[in-house]
């Protein structure tokens, strides 16, 4: 149900039937209650959380899942809580806290973020990147988006959901050169390239 977007149905299972509780159906659940977003979402995935077990609350992915469904919540207090209280945080925790800051139109926060990872020696990947070029795009300010692409790993730079953001990016940040730049190096275009190109014209 939730990966074909019935999340309303795999709600109504979950609370008619009683299931032994791990990490895996703790996951689905919170991810239900982030696509749903409505009363009874906020009611089942708040009280499961409460009631979860000590042994669950030091899993990456089941607490990322948590984070991501109280930011969808709006509860981005509730969503730092969960994140600091992981003992050895994993790349997933920090990309769902990242993504809930761009979403909650809080995206000057994930520049700190992005420190910490960096002092922890925590190397973010395509998708960490990705997110802080759409907070780049949110803020569009030039010197952070050449702030957070001096740092991106060459190889990275040439990947096409980059690239696309990239454009995305410079053209918000007031720069149609570099989105030109960027545009005329992917190899591949689609229609994403071509629609995030076509703004900047």
């Amino acid at each position: 149900y939730v990966a074909n977007e019935m999340s309303e149905k795999a709600l109504d299972l979950f609370e008619q039937i009683h299931i032994n509780l791990d990490h895996v159906t703790y996951t689905i659940v919170f991810n239900a209650c982030a696509q749903l977003v409505n009363e009874q979402a906020k009611q089942i995935g708040k009280k499961l959380l409460d009631e979860m077990p000590n042994n669950y609350r030091d899993e990456n992915i089941v607490l990322a899942s948590a984070i991501h469904m109280l930011m969808k919540f709006g509860d981005v207090k509730g969503a730092e809580d969960i994140f600091q209280s992981i003992k050895k945080k994993h790349i997933v925790a920090y990309g769902a806290l990242l993504n809930g800051y761009n979403s909650n139109d809080d995206p000057s926060k994930c520049f700190k973020i992005l420190t910490e990872m960096q002092d922890l020696d925590i190397i973010p990947n395509e998708i960490i990147w990705n997110i802080l070029i759409g907070a780049c795009s949110q803020i569009g300010m030039l010197l952070k988006g050449q702030y957070i692409v001096d740092q991106i790993p060459l190889h990275m730079q040439t990947k096409k959901q980059i690239q696309n953001s990239l454009i995305d990016m410079w053209g918000k940040c007031g720069s149609v050169k570099n989105a030109e730049d960027v545009y005329k190096s992917v190899s591949d275009r689609d229609a994403i390239t071509y629609n995030a190109m076509s703004k900047e014209i």
